[in-house]
């Protein structure tokens, strides 16, 4: 909780120093959706959340229905409808929620499995391998035509940690990375080497959208030529507050990193990866240290999540990964992604309090 008011100052103090040069309400509506979150946390510590695990299934259901609809009703942004606009409140991405319901149905699949076959074999790890990719393919592709390629990369990833981690055998996972392997050559040679006939398959819009990812390495565009000048130029101690040198696009969003750089320098840009750092390592702790093996997957899908998201943005605000519209945990702008990664860290408090009244 410590280290959650950290970030929750970090936050409100960059998307101030943003809001500065585009005259947004941001930051207002950062400081209402952290407070938001504080609140669901002191509101479910009243409750036994394990009984949310029970009822996964439904959420799984509902969350999958919402991402159908997005596709119908959602609001277009960018060329990609990833939000419901909900009047006087916002706008609502339910793809940041099927993170967390995603890590849920997944621990609770893990605990039916577990009773349904106490003795492990190689066709019953099999199984429950086919069972997760089943359970994060529905939302992947109805993500995937939002389109969303960023979250579905969360998705699997949440779902592949998720399953090493309950320990199904290694043989399988080879087997997968080597059909993967297989599969991602041959589809990346039919894109470099059959472009017209891609295009005619996939059409134009994927055709770019693989093209903007293999073509990062270039560094081209204005968001990440001027993020890296930010971040260059920022010296030891920054600009300080609202002094940004250079304008930079979705600042408060997928490029508050630079922004925070620009602002506070080297040294506070150490300072933060220490905190970001020192979060991961207690959610690390407490997974380690569990004998409860719902508890374990639970943070452990969480865990990986926020790996994922803060490697990646950090690493597209430097140049040194593709960009993919990837938010910083709990320091980016954002209701919908702030409220899902709160109730994470509701979750995670709440079942630590039920295991330990044990």
């Amino acid at each position: 909780m410590v280290i959650l008011v950290v970030f929750f100052v970090i936050s409100l103090v960059t998307i101030y120093s943003t809001s500065l040069s585009s005259n947004n309400d941001a930051f207002k509506k950062q400081l209402m959706w952290y407070l938001i979150g504080f609140l669901i946390i002191y509101i479910t510590s009243k409750l036994n959340l394990k009984k949310i695990l029970d009822v996964s299934v439904i959420l799984y259901v509902f969350i999958n229905i919402l991402l159908f609809l997005l596709l119908i009703f959602g609001t277009e942004v960018n060329g990609s409808k990833c939000w419901f606009t909900i009047p006087g409140v916002g706008s609502l991405q339910p793809s940041e929620f099927a993170k967390i319901i995603l890590i849920l149905i997944n621990a609770k699949v893990f605990e039916w499995f577990n009773k349904k076959y106490p003795k492990r074999k190689f066709s019953n790890d099999v199984k429950l391998f086919l069972m997760i990719m089943a359970i994060t393919l529905i939302p992947s592709i109805l993500t995937f035509l939002e389109p969303d390629t960023g979250m579905v990369i969360i998705y699997f990833l949440i779902s592949f940690i998720m399953i090493f981690i309950f320990g199904i055998r290694k043989s399988i996972f080879l087997i997968i990375f080597t059909i993967g392997l297989i599969f991602i050559s041959s589809f990346l040679y039919f894109y470099f080497n059959y472009e017209n006939d891609f295009i005619n398959i996939f059409g134009t819009s994927f055709f770019y959208r693989i093209d903007r990812l293999l073509d990062w390495t270039n560094k081209s565009g204005m968001q990440l030529t001027n993020a890296m000048a930010a971040i260059k130029s920022a010296g030891l101690f920054g600009f300080g507050i609202g002094n940004t040198p250079i304008y930079i696009p979705e600042a408060h969003t997928d490029f508050i990193f630079s922004i925070y750089a620009s602002n506070f320098g080297l040294i506070g840009t150490i300072f933060l990866l220490i905190i970001i750092l020192l979060f991961d390592f207690v959610l690390f702790k407490l997974a380690k240290d569990t004998n409860d093996k719902n508890y374990k997957f639970i943070i452990s899908g969480f865990l990986a999540m926020l790996l994922y998201q803060q490697i990646q943005n950090i690493g597209m605000n430097v140049g040194l990964l593709p960009i993919t519209g990837i938010t910083l945990p709990f320091i980016s702008y954002g209701g919908s992604s702030l409220i899902s990664y709160m109730l994470g860290v509701a979750f995670i408090l709440n079942y630590d309090r039920n295991i330990n009244k044990k």
